[in-house]
C-alpha cells in the first residue's frame, strides 16, 4: 500500500528549480525567480505542536524551559516555543527532520491544519504593515516575540525573529489552512513593488542560521 502524499495548503505561481521528497511532502529548495529582495517561504512541512496545560510554566519541551510571560518566546537549537496565554504555547521545529510528538495528553500536532510561512529580508515589515495594524517594530519588544492578531482580517500567530529600523528583518506566521492561497496572494501583492518573491527552503535555512547564531551569542 502506497503512503499518503501530503500536500501544502500553499501554492506559489513560480517555477521550482530544486525540490525533494521529505516525509511525503514535496519540499521546494529553490525557485528560478529568486532574487536579492524580500522572500516568502512555505514552511508548512515543518513540525508544529500546540501544548496546553494548567501548569504550563512548570513543563519543558525537549528539556527547554517555557517562556515566562505571554508574548515571550524561547529559541534554542531548532526549537521555537511561543507563550500564547496562561495555559498554552505553540511550538515550531525549524529543522529538516520531523519529530515524534511527546507522549503527553496536552499536545496536539497542528502541522496539517495550519499554514506556516516565513517572510524576511529587505522591507519585510513595510510589506506587513500594508496588511495589518499589528506593531511588528514595537521598540519595547525584544526579539523573538509573539504577536496574535489579524493579517488581512485573518487570525494569525506571528513570531518576529529579526527587526531593524529600516524595516528589514523577518518573521514567521501561521493561520488556518483554509486561508493559505488567499494569504499568499495578499502578501505577494502587497510586496510586489519591494520585489517580494517566493523562495525555497535553502534561502530560509541561510537566514535562520544567522538568527540562531545571534541568539546563541546574546
Amino acid at each position: 500500500m502506497s503512503e499518503l502524499r501530503r500536500v501544502s495548503p500553499v501554492r506559489f505561481k513560480a517555477n521550482p528549480l530544486k525540490s525533494e521528497m521529505r516525509g511525503n511532502w514535496t519540499v521546494v529548495l529553490e525557485y528560478n525567480e529568486e532574487n536579492g529582495g524580500p522572500c516568502l517561504v512555505d514552511l508548512s512541512h515543518k513540525t508544529r505542536w500546540d501544548l496546553q496545560d494548567g501548569e504550563i510554566g512548570r513543563l519543558t519541551v525537549n528539556e527547554f524551559a517555557m517562556p515566562e510571560t505571554v508574548g515571550k518566546c524561547t529559541f534554542t537549537g531548532q526549537t521555537l516555543i511561543n507563550r500564547m496565554n496562561g495555559t498554552q504555547v505553540s511550538i515550531y521545529h525549524l529543522g529538516s527532520q520531523a519529530l515524534s510528538m511527546p507522549d503527553f495528553i496536552g499536545y496536539t500536532d497542528v502541522s496539517e491544519s495550519t499554514v506556516f510561512l516565513a517572510l524576511f529580508g529587505p522591507n519585510a515589515f513595510h510589506v506587513a504593515e500594508r496588511l495589518t495594524n499589528l506593531d511588528f517594530m514595537d521598540p519595547a519588544k525584544a526579539v523573538p516575540f509573539l504577536l496574535q492578531g489579524p493579517i488581512c482580517q485573518v487570525p494569525c500567530q506571528i513570531v518576529v525573529l529579526e527587526k531593524h529600523s529600516d524595516g528589514s528583518g523577518g518573521f514567521l506566521m501561521t493561520c488556518s489552512r483554509g486561508y493559505g492561497d488567499s494569504m499568499v496572494e495578499a502578501l505577494l501583492k502587497a510586496g510586489a513593488d519591494f520585489g517580494l518573491r517566493p523562495a525555497g527552503e535553502n534561502r530560509f535555512n541561510e537566514w535562520i542560521k544567522v538568527i540562531q547564531k545571534k541568539f546563541a551569542t546574546a
